[in-house]
Parts: C-alpha cells; structure tokens; sequence
C-alpha cells in the first residue's frame, strides 16, 4: 500500500464532500436538529424515564447514529456511481492504485464525512439536550466502525445500480426500517415480549446501543457481543467488496 496514493485518493473524496455543503454537512444537520426538537421538546417532555435521564437524552444518540449512517453511505454510493455514470472510473481502473487503496479511500472519506456531521450535531444538540460523552473511546470507535460498515455497504450498491434512484432502494426499504426498529426512539423493554428476541436480532440495535452506552452509560445489550458481530460484519464485506473490484463487477464494460 503506498500512502501518498492513498492520501491522494481520500483527499479527492473528502474535497467532494466539502463542495457540496449544504448537501453533505448542512442538511443532515437540519434534519437531525429537527428529531431533536421533536422529540425533545415536543414528545419527549410527555414521557418518563425511570432510568434517571430525560427522553431526548436516550434517543439523541440514535439520532446521531442516524446521522452517521446516512452520511457514510450516501458518502460512498453516490462517488462511486457517479465515476460509473460518467465512465472516471476507467481512469481510477488504470492509475497505479491498488483495489485496497481505492476502497480504503471511499470508507476514509465517508468516515471523514459522518465524523463532520456528528460533531456538528452534537455542538448544535449542546445548546438543547444534556448531551454528553462519557466513553469517548468507544464513541469514536463505534462511529468510525458503522462509518466503515456502510462506506462498503454503499460500495455494493454503487457497484449493483443501474440508475441514480437505485441508490436509494436500500436506503428506503431497509436501512430507514431497521433503524427506526433499531431502538433509536424506544427503550427495548417497551415492546412486547414476544417480539424483543426479534429486535436483538436487528444488527441497527447494536450499533445504537453501543453508542449510547458510550453517550449516557446506559444500554440494554451485551456490548461485547454486538461489537463482535460489527466488527465480523464489516470484514466480511470489506472481502467481499475487494473481490466485486477484482473481478471488474460493473466496473468495465
């Protein structure tokens, strides 16, 4: 791996996110400062926790996490597919990079991207949540880790799109659900019995979990296990991403 090649290569994917701010950094900020009023100021002053915090206090980290996840993915998705759209990919396909360098620079600048958001949102929330850190190792672990998971789940579908609106089925018909099932707004115990097994098996409800852990010191998974089963989840795709590059899957035509 020669690290110029690949500072250069991040380097492009971090300026294409700073051209477009409002697109990339101003809107899901927006948008998160928009679930945080709602929930907060409008929903969650309804609601009683017994666990010794305030309702915005729990579901601010899901929020974040949202935030996170969307960043990483649309970060990923829409470069990649653009270069296939407009055929740059020919010339990143023939440059010395290496398949390893040039997917390791697409899951560096989507991270880069959703730790942008994140700070942002947590600065912004400062002034309406008592949003506080009290892991900042594993806060910043489990950011960068779903910020790599989705950088590479963006990749298989930049990779598989035949269309811009492709970009979003994933997004719209499994990742929104998941996460709104993943525990962002509801503590795990609210749901009925039968189907709490159902909720553990959501891998969105790790990811939430274990950031708000790191936020607020409280969750209801064993950590452990969750990372475990984040860390195997990403590996796996990051092999399976390599092998979709090696093998030129709708990279030439």
């Amino acid at each position: 791996m020669h690290l110029i090649r690949l500072y250069t290569f991040a380097r492009r994917e971090v300026d294409r996110f700073r051209r477009v701010p409002i697109q990339s950094l101003v809107a899901p900020l927006i948008n998160g400062l928009l679930f945080v009023f709602i929930f907060g100021f409008v929903i969650g002053k309804f609601i009683n926790f017994e666990e010794g915090f305030s309702y915005i206090d729990f579901v601010f980290p899901g929020i974040l996490m949202m935030s996170v996840i969307n960043g990483a993915f649309g970060q990923s998705s829409f470069s990649l597919y653009f270069q296939r759209f407009t055929r740059a990919i020919d010339e990143l396909l023939t440059s010395p990079l290496s398949y390893t360098e040039m997917i390791i620079g697409y899951i560096t600048g989507s991270i880069l991207r959703a730790l942008s958001v994140a700070t942002g949102l947590f600065l912004i929330a400062l002034y309406f949540t008592q949003a506080s850190i009290q892991h900042i190792g594993l806060f910043f672990f489990y950011i960068i880790l779903v910020s790599a998971l989705f950088s590479l789940l963006g990749i298989i579908v930049a990779l598989w799109s035949e269309k811009f609106e492709h970009l979003s089925i994933l997004q719209i018909f499994v990742i929104s659900p998941l996460i709104y099932f993943g525990g962002v707004f509801n503590s795990i115990n609210m749901l009925p019995e039968n189907i709490q097994p159902l909720a553990k098996l959501n891998p969105f409800f790790y990811m939430v979990d274990g950031l708000r852990y790191s936020m607020i010191n409280y969750s209801e998974s064993n950590l452990l296990i969750g990372t475990i089963f984040l860390c195997v989840l990403t590996i796996v795709l990051f092999i399976a991403v390599v092998h979709l590059f090696k093998t030129g899957y709708k990279l030439r035509d």
